[in-house]
């Protein structure tokens, strides 16, 4: 589907972006150069299995500097872009706007920027096949109630200053598409869970406090919803929309996997239970702490365009996932407890009131 086509790749060394490499590179044999610049949620660890492969080069640098990007796009010559660079916590968002707005609006304007010029300056055939893929999230849609699901066509409403600067570099590789003609397409996401999270979000911050028999936090009541995505299926859905995708066309992906925010703890809880148990069950560590401002209730997605247009479909349940996730942080102690000692990442974030910074 996409071997030997030369795929840049924005925020490769994070969470999805590492998923969505390793699939690149192992399993659909593209030549990807991976640029990042490494800020704490980057982690070079995430893709040291792929050191010396010949698919895989790396580049540690910031999307902002628009030289350096110049730069790379005329020494690697790419036939396509995916864009995975974002500053991504909203928590992280709430405490300091300043530096989602920089990398996630800033840095996707300079990308845009360079990706026009070296467009252009390809033959028609091969500019006629390049592909700018935005990857984005459902949070850029705002909030839902009990009922009904984001898709495509979903007003934009931003509720954090997270999503705000995710929603804003939407519109503008919209904008870059049907102003300059980019080729572009652009994925919206819910939420993601698997291997090589970073251990400040629900799934992993939980896991680990369990494994620590410390408290588990649940923000407010635990009700708020959200849609599971386990991050390989992501992965396989990216590569899909790259290759497949309808340039200006829009794809959704979810997981199909819809649960309240304590139902997920909960659940983990009876895994952790099965596959490192302790003398007491793990459920006895749910502690509820002061919820998120400005938290949005639900999240859901209607994937139904991805899956009728370009046949993906999810793999993972949520409980499989769930399962696949828990095994790999208990053998790969030696990735995430370097991350909680150098980066803090189990504290709590998000309880700012005023923007910080």
């Amino acid at each position: 589907m996409l071997r030997d086509t030369r795929i840049l790749v924005t925020g490769g060394a994070g969470f999805i972006g590492s998923a969505v490499v390793h699939h690149l590179v192992r399993d659909l044999g593209a030549a990807v150069l991976v640029v990042d610049k490494l800020t704490y949620a980057g982690n070079l660890a995430s893709l040291a299995a792929l050191d010396g492969h010949a698919g895989y080069r790396f580049a540690q640098a910031d999307i902002c500097d628009a030289a350096r990007m110049a730069e790379l796009f005329a020494a690697f010559d790419p036939d396509a872009v995916m864009h995975l660079a974002a500053e991504s916590h909203v928590d992280r968002s709430i405490d300091g706007p300043a530096d989602f707005i920089t990398t996630n609006v800033v840095g996707t304007y300079t990308l845009l920027q360079a990706a026009v010029a070296h467009w252009r300056k390809l033959p028609k055939d091969r500019a006629d096949a390049f592909r700018f893929h935005h990857v984005s999230t459902d949070e850029v849609f705002g909030a839902l109630g009990e009922e009904g699901r984001f898709t495509e066509t979903t007003p934009y409403d931003p509720r954090s200053p997270y999503s705000a600067s995710k929603a804003s570099s939407d519109h503008l590789v919209s904008a870059w598409g049907h102003t300059y003609g980019l080729p572009i397409v652009i994925s919206n996401c819910s939420n993601n869970y698997g291997p090589r999270q970073f251990p400040e979000k629900l799934i992993p911050l939980t896991l680990i406090k369990g494994l620590h028999g410390e408290p588990m936090p649940v923000y407010g009541a635990g009700k708020n919803v959200r849609d599971w995505l386990y991050v390989e299926d992501h992965a396989r859905a990216l590569a899909t929309v790259l290759a497949r995708g309808k340039v200006g066309e829009t794809y959704n992906v979810g997981g199909g996997a819809e649960r309240r925010n304590i139902e997920v703890v909960e659940t983990l809880c009876t895994t952790l239970d099965a596959l490192a148990p302790r003398e007491k069950p793990h459920r006895e560590l749910i502690t509820f702490v002061a919820d998120r401002p400005g938290h949005d209730f639900r999240y859901a997605i209607d994937c139904s365009k991805l899956e009728r247009e370009l046949g993906w479909r999810a793999q993972e349940s949520f409980e499989t996932g769930l399962a696949r996730t828990v095994r790999w942080y208990l053998d790969n102690r030696a990735w995430w407890e370097p991350l909680v000692k150098t980066h803090d990442a189990a504290a709590r974030r998000g309880l700012a009131t005023t923007a910080g910074r």
